[in-house]
């Protein structure tokens, strides 16, 4: 799909921001990357600022986030007949991917969003905790886990924390942790999730 001239400079300039940093980022870089002229005022055609071009960035990705929980969870239920584990991996493995999706944001973030913590708060409410809080509904949604009386957001901030660390921490350092290469990671997240089941079974002594 071709994209507008307003979509073009909004994915260039987050990809140019994660590269060099907001600060370090011209106006006329941009320009340049969207196919526009540089210098020559385009990017002021749709946006008032070099701001407004990464609050709309963030913000876009902000309703797309949004759109991909409710897809997920609506279609939860077309996977119940597959045993739980596998259902925790593919969980896990969406968790990856989407981090994988966002790293230019994630990279933003880290580097330059502390000028702007009114984008920091935007960030935090409208993708971290809604992600947090889609684990927390389907893990308790899951049949498996029906009855189980569990802190299921507590649970969920633990599980996709080991996501986004595990995510991170191959970003930062170019290789994983412990050099436990992604099969492994899934696979053992699974297994985590798996004792929720065996522990509420298990007979208390």
């Amino acid at each position: 799909m071709t994209m507008t001239t307003r979509e073009r400079i909004v994915s260039e300039s987050l990809r140019l921001f994660a590269d060099r940093g907001y600060a370090a980022t011209s106006v006329a870089e941009i320009e340049a990357a969207a196919g526009l002229s540089p210098g020559a005022g385009g990017l002021y055609r749709h946006f008032r600022s070099k701001e407004e071009v990464l609050a709309s960035a963030i913000r876009e990705h902000i309703e797309r986030t949004r759109h991909q929980i409710s897809a997920v969870l609506q279609n939860a239920t077309a996977y119940e007949d597959r045993p739980l584990e596998i259902r925790l991996r593919m969980t896990c493995q969406a968790g990856l991917a989407k981090m994988r999706e966002e790293q230019d944001l994630i990279r933003v973030l880290f580097r330059d969003l502390d000028q702007f913590p009114h984008l920091v708060a935007e960030m935090r409410e409208g993708i971290v905790n809604p992600l947090y809080d889609g684990i927390a509904t389907w893990l308790a949604d899951q049949p498996e886990f029906a009855g189980i009386d569990e802190d299921w957001p507590a649970i969920a901030s633990v599980l996709g924390g080991a996501v986004v660390n595990y995510w991170l921490a191959n970003e930062a350092m170019y290789e994983p942790p412990s050099h436990i290469h992604e099969e492994r990671f899934v696979s053992s997240w699974a297994r985590l999730g798996l004792g929720l089941v065996t522990l509420e079974r298990s007979p208390v002594s």
